[in-house]
């Protein structure tokens, strides 16, 4: 057992699985025998005390074999509606492997405008809080059968590390068909190795992550890995082991050097402040001086008009909005009190000049620092 895993395992008793389609599903559709010996483990943990949450994958495998189609789905209804056939028998299958433990589960189908808006995000986190204190296991997925391109997650790694920040993960487990990241092609064993331990996703730990997909899955390793960066960033430990393989739970809790391990930061983002960064998309853009980047970035200070070189995009009071440097460099991410059209009149100028050109003056801030999230190698 590593000094790092020990220390982060001392702690990790609420813990969010995710688990992907090539781990639940074989060439019969859902593979049985992976999902009864990976709730087996899940309930002997919960009768230990600990909480589990479930981000599961598999619901568009499952009614794509139902159907009997050997093809890949390609278009969004195709998608949805083997979604809405696989989806029961997904969670039946659940249902019935972890009544056995005498243990109940709870569906949640999610889409992007659930977490994105700020109450409806509140109220998930209730939701969940409420199920783990019943003792019961949650059970996610993205609500295929309904979402559009525009409030999909684009698969559930992504899902996942929204829910890691929702639930106050202490620890994010992902399932998946490979040993874990390699620094190379996984497929050529005599020159790749296994990477064990990420204490900081670097560029080149994003260029290790292969971007080809599983041929049941949405995402790959590159996903993973993308996941790995916003999980940590919010203060919470992230492992890829082998789902298939049996009582990994097991090895994970015992600390055996199993997988990839990427370390939490340090200094990490607030749950609000996580949820701006990663889970709101941006509407639009601002483009800021030098002097109003460094304030923000050194100082801890709230950007005011007078730091605004420019404005891209249409948007709203309220709405997400990026902070890009005059070189075009992201630096931060923030919830702006004024529209669009209103920050285009009021650019470049002092505050005291707000309500001279737009006839009120509700806010000295264009976005207020706790309102921002700003990226890590730039400060908080």
């Amino acid at each position: 057992m590593s000094s790092e895993r020990k220390e982060i395992l001392k702690h990790a008793k609420r813990i969010l699985i995710k688990i992907g389609s090539g781990v639940l599903t074989g060439e019969n559709g859902l593979d049985l025998a992976i999902i009864e010996n990976i709730v087996d483990e899940i309930a002997a943990f919960t009768k230990q005390g600990y909480q589990f949450v479930v981000v599961s994958s598999g619901a568009i495998a499952s009614g794509r074999h139902r159907m009997g189609f050997k093809h890949k789905l390609q278009s969004l209804p195709e998608k949805q509606a083997a979604a809405a056939i696989g989806q029961g028998r997904l969670m039946r299958v659940y249902s019935n492997s972890f009544g056995k433990h005498e243990l109940i589960v709870a569906q949640m189908l999610l889409t992007m405008s659930d977490l994105t808006e700020r109450t409806r995000f509140l109220n998930t986190r209730n939701t969940l809080n409420m199920l783990l204190e019943w003792g019961v296991i949650p059970i996610i997925n993205e609500n295929d059968t309904v979402a559009v391109e525009e409030i999909k997650f684009g698969d559930n790694d992504n899902l996942a590390s929204m829910m890691a920040n929702i639930m106050e993960a202490n620890i994010l487990i992902n399932l998946t068909n490979t040993d874990g990241l390699y620094d190379g092609n996984p497929k050529d064993k005599k020159k790749s190795k296994l990477i064990p331990l990420v204490k900081d996703i670097t560029d080149d730990i994003e260029k290790a992550a292969s971007s080809v997909a599983d041929p049941v899955g949405m995402g790959g390793m590159k996903s993973k890995v993308i996941a790995a960066r916003k999980v940590t960033a919010f203060g919470i430990p992230f492992i890829i082991v082998p789902g298939k393989k049996k009582g990994i739970l097991h090895e994970v809790f015992s600390g055996e050097n199993v997988g990839t391990l990427f370390l939490p930061m340090e200094e990490h983002l607030k749950s609000k402040k996580h949820w701006i960064a990663f889970t709101l998309r941006s509407r639009g853009k601002l483009y800021i001086d030098d002097g109003a980047r460094s304030a923000i970035t050194q100082q801890g200070k709230s950007l005011l008009p007078g730091g605004v070189l420019a404005v891209e995009g249409d948007f709203s009071v309220g709405d997400p909005v990026t902070c890009l440097d005059a070189s075009g460099q992201v630096f931060a991410k923030g919830l702006v009190n004024y529209s669009s059209r209103d920050i285009d009149r009021i650019k470049g100028l002092k505050t005291a000049k707000i309500k001279q050109v737009l006839g009120s003056h509700p806010y000295d801030e264009i976005i207020h620092r706790d309102n921002m999230a700003v990226s890590k190698d730039n400060g908080k």
